[in-house]
């Protein structure tokens, strides 16, 4: 087979890159999709952020100021991997709450339709469930790959997955954006593993996670929303960050920008950790990170499909689900084998997740023993 995969010389400090994640040593971690490997400098980053907490103490205006310091940077750092402006995006703490800012905020009535795909998370179908029950909206479920061509006049919103979760599935969300109708992209497949332009895309609202793909901790996220439609969104869970004036919020304004939405009073050890792992990213190149994973995963499902297992449908993206027999036992063979990846067993798959820090090698492994 001709190699596809990029060589870890390229960029020339790539083999630092792979030495950055601790936990390669030990396993064949496939398993970014629902929780990124974390990185070295990670732990040393929080460690000093919990060290100078300890003995400075968390008081004062030096300390609140850091705090807002270290939110904007962190703000930025998605920003950048959306491809956004930092005052168009909010912190969140996952992609559930960045999908559940928008549903709640959004003044939906009784009659108007969502329309999503058969291949959705809970974290999308939950908040529309909520949006079924409290605003009497009709949730319509149609084919991941049909759905730009199911946009109706009545539909109100389209909320659906960027990258398919079970299997890899690009939404063509030029189609979709051609169809008229708001759209509301679930990136958590999407957000640090793939390309990602929200300005070029043309959606409305963009919500990602930090502890996947981005190596962030859990409880972290970033919700994008396009100017013009943010006087439309009315912060569902207002706190601190979503006036303008603090000394009188009751008369207050909301704040400008995106941080309006923002996820709660901003955690030093959050955003620590999420700017410390997106500079470990960063540095490699969010180029080279994309093209090596994708170029990893390509190379995953051909191995798989030569070795005669029924790969679910996929595009150039760093998931690949294949048909098990049982998805959960083959997933704890693998476990004992030193590999981790995940089941979808709704769907009768076992999926890995490819990431740039994974080698040919483990790639092969990988495939030899599916």
């Amino acid at each position: 087979m001709e190699e596809t995969l990029p060589t870890m010389s390229s960029p020339p400090h790539a083999p630092s890159f792979r030495e950055q994640f601790p936990v390669l040593d030990r396993r064949i971690y496939l398993n970014a999709g629902t929780e990124g490997p974390v990185p070295q400098a990670v732990e040393d980053a929080v460690r000093a952020r919990v060290h100078l907490d300890l003995t400075d103490g968390r008081v004062g205006q030096a300390y609140f100021t850091e705090l807002m310091d270290l939110a904007q940077r962190a703000r930025a750092g998605y920003a950048t991997a959306m491809g956004a402006d930092s005052g168009e995006v909010a912190l969140t703490s996952s992609t559930t709450y960045g999908v559940n800012t928008v549903l709640a905020g959004l003044p939906l009535s009784a009659g108007e339709e969502i329309l999503t795909s058969d291949q959705e998370h809970p974290g999308v179908l939950v908040p529309l469930r909520r949006a079924q029950v409290v605003h009497g909206v009709k949730v319509r479920v149609v084919p991941f790959a049909e759905l730009p061509g199911e946009v109706r006049p009545r539909t109100r919103l389209v909320a659906c997955s960027h990258v398919s979760w079970v299997g890899g599935e690009v939404m063509d969300v030029a189609a979709l954006r051609d169809a008229g109708a708001p759209i509301l992209l679930d990136a958590a497949q999407a957000l640090g593993a793939i390309h990602v332009d929200v300005h070029e895309l043309g959606v409305d609202f963009y919500a990602g996670s930090g502890q996947k793909w981005m190596c962030g901790p859990e409880g972290s996220g970033a919700l994008y929303v396009r100017p013009d439609r943010l006087e439309e969104v009315e912060p569902p869970f207002p706190g601190f960050t979503s006036v303008a004036d603090h000394g009188r919020p009751l008369d207050s304004r909301l704040a400008a920008g995106t941080a309006r939405l923002d996820d709660g009073f901003p955690s030093a050890l959050r955003s620590t950790w999420a700017l410390a792992a997106m500079d470990v990213l960063a540095a490699a190149g969010w180029t080279w990170v994309h093209e090596r994973a994708a170029a990893g995963a390509e190379l995953l499902a051909e191995l798989l499909r030569e070795r005669g297992h029924k790969v679910a449908p996929r595009g150039r993206t760093t998931l690949v689900s294949w048909a098990a027999e049982d998805a959960d036992a083959e997933v704890k063979r693998l476990l004992a084998e030193g590999i981790v990846v995940r089941s979808i067993p709704a769907a009768g798959l076992v999926r890995a997740s490819v990431g740039a820090w994974t080698s040919e090698e483990e790639i092969h492994r990988m495939a030899q023993l599916a």
